[in-house]
C-alpha cells in the first residue's frame, strides 16, 4: 500500500482544463488503490488536451484524447527501488466528462487516478469479467475515499432502456 507520487504538472495545461487536484490527494486516491504491499512510486503527469492525444494516437492508436493513460512498469528484482509506472492525466478531458456527467470534479479525478493505479497494477477491462472485477475494485475503493459509485448513472441508465 505505501505509494510515492511523483506529480507534474504540464506547462502546456489548457487555459480551460480547469481546476486540477493538490498533489496530497492524488497521493491519498493513489495509496488506496494500491494493493500490493512494496513501496513502489508512481509518476503522475497532468497534461493537456493535445499532449494526451498526440500520447494517446502513439500509444493506442486513437486519434483523440483521453482521461488517463497507464504506462506500466516492472523494476528487475535486483533493483530495491519498486517503479509501479506512470500515469498519464488529461485535465481538460477529466474535467469536462465531470461536467458532462454531473459529478463534482474531485470524484471523477479521484475515479481516474483509482482506475489508472488499478491499471498499473494488471487490471484490465478489455474482456466482460475483467471489466466487472475492476470496476466493483474502483467501487469499493472510491467508496472508502467517500465517493459515491462511478458507474451509477451507466446503471440506472441501463435500467430505464
Amino acid at each position: 500500500m505505501p505509494v510515492t507520487i511523483e506529480m507534474s504538472v504540464s506547462e502546456d495545461l489548457d487555459a480551460d482544463g480547469g481546476d486540477i487536484p493538490e498533489a496530497a490527494l492524488v497521493q491519498q486516491w493513489a495509496e488506496k488503490a494500491c494493493l500490493c504491499d512494496d513501496q513502489v512510486i508512481t509518476s503522475v503527469q497532468i497534461v493537456s488536451k493535445n499532449e494526451m492525444h498526440e500520447l494517446n494516437n502513439t500509444w493506442r492508436g486513437k486519434n483523440r484524447p483521453t482521461n488517463v493513460l497507464s504506462f506500466p512498469m516492472q523494476s528487475p528484482d535486483e533493483v530495491d527501488l519498486k517503479i509501479l509506472g506512470d500515469l498519464v492525466l488529461c485535465a481538460y478531458v477529466i474535467n469536462t466528462e465531470a461536467r458532462q456527467q454531473h459529478k463534482s470534479a474531485q470524484a471523477h479525478w479521484a475515479h481516474m487516478v483509482v482506475h489508472g493505479m488499478l491499471h498499473l497494477q494488471g487490471y484490465d477491462h478489455i474482456e466482460e469479467h475483467q471489466a466487472d472485477e475492476m470496476e466493483a475494485l474502483e467501487i469499493r475503493i472510491l467508496d472508502q475515499l467517500g465517493f459515491d459509485n462511478p458507474y451509477l448513472e451507466n446503471v440506472l441508465d441501463e435500467a430505464a432502456e
